[in-house]
């Protein structure tokens, strides 16, 4: 299974934030009135929002500007009005032109996408993650890995630093490193918030009904299942893929949350379906648990039920037969839903490669975070 590609971005840091401040009172001070008050009225209008107000303005005052002082004092207050805007490219511009220093320019190069800048401004200034953040975003992950890297390793504990330096191996390829380095980051910050931002991304990706099933379910454990849309897509998935009492269960948890409302008519029938369902493949376990041929789907019914034990003896049963990798999987989460993470982390860690191979792979660290 391909893990997203969207999962470097969420991973990232927050994009570094370009401010700048209006001419402080003092130096407004000194200025002409034919330069002061439009630049007043520029700086009113644009915390008000209206931009073109504060635009025309600033030109009424440029046209007035006649010495250095009140012509740096235009261009920063037009850097103002325009960062106000978004508009970061003329921001940069116009603080260029005034000899800004580069620790100022840097952040404001980024958010324009003007990466070379960024690049060069952050060099000067020592912004060590705008140069790695502006690497990442020109798809030269290697080189981004790199200064996450050196990050890392004067802060070892840094989860921000550590999340950054994931996300550049992972776009760079390199798997063995991102996986290290993930393991390390849920260790440190086996939090709901950090779980989530690893896992929610990976939604959108195309993978296997019974993969896909697998993460919502780690979704659910780790307390990242608080949506309604996820939980809407996890009931349907628990009902399509044979464990409907897992949907009936994870509807009434998200409406003890708050996260759904009881009355809610979509989820009523949901769970109404899933019930029902869950009767009909409980009703046929007996029959199907002893076969290899079957006894996925009795393990994967057992397993809606709660029946953590019971569904690991089916799901050992099932690895002998044409769904083994999946036997696996569901094996070892259930091994872990019954109390026993050690005899997980040993049965998911026979998924070493193929397409359910990553699924595993946050399974045995959610189970490394259990013992």
């Amino acid at each position: 299974m391909k893990l997203v590609s969207r999962l470097a971005l969420a991973l990232a840091l927050a994009t570094p934030v370009a401010t700048v401040v209006p001419p402080a009172p003092a130096a407004a001070q000194a200025l002409s009135p034919s330069v002061g008050k439009p630049l007043q009225a520029a700086q009113a209008a644009a915390r008000a929002g209206n931009n073109q107000a504060a635009l025309n303005a600033i030109d009424q005052a440029r046209k007035a500007a006649s010495t250095p002082a009140e012509r740096r004092a235009v261009a920063q207050m037009a850097a103002y009005v325009h960062t106000q805007a978004r508009n970061y490219g003329r921001a940069a511009a116009e603080l260029e032109a005034i000899g800004a220093p580069p620790a100022q320019l840097a952040p404001l190069y980024y958010q324009a996408r003007q990466y070379d800048k960024a690049i060069a401004a952050a060099q000067r200034s020592g912004q060590t993650t705008i140069i790695a953040q502006s690497y990442l975003m020109q798809g030269k992950a290697a080189e981004a890995a790199k200064i996450y890297q050196q990050m890392v390793d004067r802060s070892p504990n840094n989860v921000n630093a550590l999340s950054n330096l994931a996300a550049a191996q992972y776009k760079a390829g390199d798997r063995a490193a991102y996986q290290q380095t993930v393991t390390r980051l849920i260790r440190l910050d086996p939090s709901p918030q950090r779980w989530r931002t690893l896992l929610g991304e990976m939604k959108g990706e195309r993978m296997s009904r019974e993969a896909k099933l697998g993460l919502f379910h780690l979704m659910r454990q780790t307390g990242s299942l608080n949506s309604r849309a996820d939980v809407e897509e996890f009931a349907k998935l628990a009902i399509t893929g044979g464990q409907p009492g897992a949907a009936a269960a994870a509807i009434e948890e998200a409406v003890k949350a708050g996260t759904i409302e009881a009355n809610d008519p979509t989820f009523q029938r949901l769970a109404e379906a899933a019930r029902q369902r869950q009767q009909q493949v409980s009703s046929q376990v007996a029959a199907q648990a002893g076969s290899p041929q079957t006894a996925f789907d009795a393990g994967n019914a057992l397993l809606g039920a709660g029946r953590f034990q019971q569904a690991t003896a089916a799901f050992i049963t099932a690895q002998k037969g044409p769904k083994a990798q999946e036997a696996t999987l569901y094996r070892g989460i259930s091994e872990l839903l019954a109390g026993n993470p050690a005899s997980a982390r040993a049965t998911l860690s026979g998924i070493s490669s193929g397409p359910l191979a990553d699924i595993a792979n946050l399974w045995v660290l959610y189970a490394s975070t259990r013992s």
